[in-house]
């Protein structure tokens, strides 16, 4: 039986960008020759961790990193626009902020994820997550804002998965602060400079409290 493919979890200190904790897909259902999996992209010790579904919706089959879809590109201005992302388009730094998906692996063109295989990818996701340890966690579309909701607060049953309505707020959670993101190919004219806005009043503001606060309010 070979090592825990989560055991490298656990280690926070580390300089490489992509898979920084060596996760290994549980299956890989990718054509020949295809890349198995879209893994966490970006700074290890980040305070804010972006989220999306999987690399059918967001992107990255081909280049390896999340959210490249040309569809999210509004979304990669906002990032831009308030210094988590520099560099170049295709090979993007990112500073205090790490990308990652609830469903790493890829699929063939036109398949999505079945519950069962959400399911199989639950628990890396999560080691992830825990081993990122960053104060805002900011879920992109239904999909991913539903899973954070259910697995990091105590609200879920209390919200509507209106997205429209969620767009750029805050929501407490257990440890952490939620910010979910609508999906970027169908924001209305001002939602990205209310995500915009709403990222530089938090960055404005002492957010590294954020743990402490919630884990008593959610």
């Amino acid at each position: 039986m070979g090592p825990d493919p989560l055991t490298p979890a656990v280690q926070n200190v580390t300089d490489r960008t992509s898979n920084p904790f060596g996760m290994r897909p549980p299956f890989d259902r990718s054509p020949p020759g295809d890349r198995p999996a879209v893994f966490g992209y970006g700074d290890a010790n980040a305070d804010f961790h972006l989220i999306g579904d999987h690399p059918g919706v967001h992107g990255g089959a081909d280049d390896g990193v999340p959210f490249s879809a040309p569809e999210v590109e509004p979304l990669r201005a906002v990032l831009r626009e308030v210094g988590f992302e520099d560099g170049t388009r295709d090979e993007p730094v990112f500073e205090d902020l790490f990308a990652s998906y609830v469903h790493m692996c890829t699929l063939p063109p036109g398949e999505t994820p079945s519950e069962e295989s959400y399911a199989d990818l639950e628990r890396y996701f999560d080691a992830e997550l825990r081993a990122i340890n960053a104060h805002i966690l900011m879920p992109v579309g239904e999909q991913a804002t539903d899973r954070v909701l259910e697995g990091y607060t105590t609200q879920r049953g209390r919200l509507d998965l209106e997205m429209a309505s969620l767009h750029a707020t805050e929501i407490r959670g257990r440890g952490f602060l939620i910010v979910p993101i609508r999906e970027p190919a169908e924001w209305e004219d001002t939602e990205q400079e209310a995500l915009r806005a709403r990222l530089e009043a938090i960055l404005g503001r002492d957010y590294r409290q954020t743990k402490g606060v919630a884990t008593t309010v959610g």
